[in-house]
């Protein structure tokens, strides 16, 4: 089975009719979580980003609260967690803004934790590409977001 194009599947839609899409709609949104969540953003929250960024910066302290400090093997288990859901969550918002408000949000939380990511290699690598990712993103936004970024990543650095 060979799978159609962006470009067919667009053409399909245009001629169906509303009753053929969402049957196609709520299809897909069984099919995966993921798929169910992206169609949950995009109904309910992409109006508000403000409002999706902050229930995710929740999530993410929930989850470093939640975090299993008893080695550091399995902090960095869980701290890899918290970030593949992070990456998850910034690739349904096309904001860009938001993909570095919440690396940098991270990587507070990062310098916060305790114990400190300074005692493990491996963690403090972690740290610091998505310090270097969030840094490399912000080149993109204009100027006066840029500016006030990067104050933030000097204060997180000063931390």
């Amino acid at each position: 089975m060979n799978t159609a194009t962006s470009k067919q599947i667009k053409t399909e839609l245009s001629h169906r009719s509303k009753a053929d899409l969402e049957k196609l709609i709520i299809r897909l949104a069984r099919f995966k979580k993921e798929n169910k969540e992206l169609l949950s953003y995009l109904i309910f929250e992409a109006e508000n980003e403000a409002l999706f960024i902050s229930d995710i910066k929740e999530e993410i302290d929930e989850q470093f609260d939640s975090l299993n400090r008893k080695s550091y093997y399995l902090m960095k288990k869980g701290i890899q967690k918290i970030l593949r859901n992070i990456k998850k969550h910034i690739r349904y918002s096309p904001v860009k803004e938001t993909e570095v408000e919440l690396l940098i949000y991270f990587c507070k939380k990062m310098k916060r934790n305790k114990p400190s990511m300074n005692n493990n290699t491996v963690i403090r690598n972690m740290y610091a590409r998505q310090l270097e990712l969030a840094t490399k993103k912000i080149k993109a936004l204009n100027e006066d977001l840029q500016y006030d970024y990067n104050e933030e990543i000097e204060k997180i650095k000063t931390l």
